[in-house]
């Protein structure tokens, strides 16, 4: 774990789910999958995207993380898909602590969850399966975690990157980090360091590899002898922000494919989203208390617009000069007072192939957006014992 908390805060306090709730979520989730496979979505998805994300593509993300509000006055809400969520190790790490050091376990009310090495042998099991899919048994080469250098070398996750691969190196697979421009593409193979790589592990946020340090990677990925997840047809077909529209309104639900029982859990758990464009600007002006203004292919919070400043004017030159956006129906969230300051949490839940292995949440100083400064940060999260 990074310094705490100058480097990766956590709140001294904890938040409990309904187990009513994660069965809502489950539910959500196994829709969201079965929607999101179908070749009908994925053409459509595919319609605008960049030729890298053109071809189709075996690999499932196993840290794919859904981000839920869960306000208080209705049902939970999706506010974005990530492919790679961050913080999955830790909030693992966070959720035994915790549990041990609050003495939870006094709580018959609340689940326990798993220890940290447990934890960490499920997600061995997920890379095999995926591995093992894709190739037809576990490679010999090297297993490759991917991110810039910066991140690499001063990074709030970086420490989670490492635990990752000693997580792989427990399994006995040679596994390294590494850069996108490292790497190098001899016709045959991707290599890294002079070794062949396999099993790539991209937590880039340059979605689609349009740097050229991912040449050697784009080559690889193009010749389909690498495993890479996430990937440009993964971030096209699942992650993109542009999609929230089309799971939370149904005017496209025959063209997609998305059956009418699909459509109830999609629009009950999917805040109301419009891409921003000419043929919406005036209504979304009118209307823009109601909404958050998000950037397409943000992350983290940047590039989102105070709809205070927001008006025809700014959304005309955003619609003129090609900044994709999209504007998404405003949700509230439970609040906590921790240390005499009132923070805002959420949920992020983790799943792989339809089934929640992980959850936690963060709590932020700020109402319209993340901050995780003390004593805001990553807040340790539980689920009810079901029937609770």
């Amino acid at each position: 774990m990074p310094e705490v908390p100058r480097e990766f805060s956590v709140v001294p306090q904890h938040q409990v789910i309904p187990s009513a709730t994660l069965r809502e979520i489950a539910r959500f989730i196994q829709v969201f999958d079965q929607v999101t496979a179908r070749e009908a979505w994925q053409a459509a998805a595919r319609r605008d995207a960049p030729a890298i994300a053109q071809s189709s593509r075996p690999e499932t993300c196993f840290f794919s993380a859904w981000d839920f509000h869960l306000p208080p006055e209705g049902d939970c809400q999706l506010i974005e898909f990530n492919d790679n969520g961050s913080g999955c190790l830790f909030a693992a790490i966070i959720n035994a602590l915790y549990y041990e050091a609050a003495r939870l376990g006094e709580k018959q009310s609340i689940a326990a969850p798993v220890d940290f090495s447990t934890f960490a042998g499920h997600i061995g099991d997920l890379v095999e399966q995926e591995a093992s899919a894709f190739f037809g048994a576990c490679p010999s080469d090297l297993f490759l975690i991917l991110d810039d250098a910066e991140s690499l070398r001063s990074g709030k996750f970086r420490r989670e990157f490492q635990l990752l691969r000693d997580l792989f190196h427990r399994k006995g697979w040679r596994a390294e980090l590494g850069c996108p421009a490292e790497t190098s593409w001899d016709g045959q193979q991707l290599l890294f360091d002079g070794q062949k790589v396999a099993f790539l592990v991209n937590r880039s946020t340059d979605f689609f590899w349009q740097s050229e340090d991912f040449s050697a990677v784009r080559r690889a990925y193009e010749s389909g002898r690498v495993y890479i997840a996430p990937n440009p047809f993964t971030y096209a077909t699942r992650s993109d922000k542009r999609l929230l529209e089309w799971l939370s309104l149904p005017n496209w639900d025959d063209d997609l494919g998305i059956r009418p029982e699909e459509r109830q859990v999609l629009s009950a758990h999917t805040p109301e989203t419009h891409v921003v464009g000419a043929e919406n600007l005036n209504m979304l002006a009118q209307r823009k208390q109601d909404f958050v203004f998000k950037p397409l292919h943000g992350f983290a919070g940047r590039g989102l617009l105070d709809n205070a400043a927001v008006g025809r004017a700014r959304l005309r030159r955003l619609v003129q000069h090609g900044e994709g956006y999209v504007a998404q129906k405003w949700v509230s969230k439970p609040t906590m007072e921790v240390q005499g300051v009132s923070l805002w949490a959420d949920l992020r839940v983790w799943a792989y192939r339809g089934k929640i292995y992980n959850i936690s949440g963060r709590a932020s100083r700020r109402l319209d957006r993340l901050e995780l400064t003390p004593p805001g940060g990553w807040l340790p999260t539980y689920a009810n014992r079901p029937n609770d």
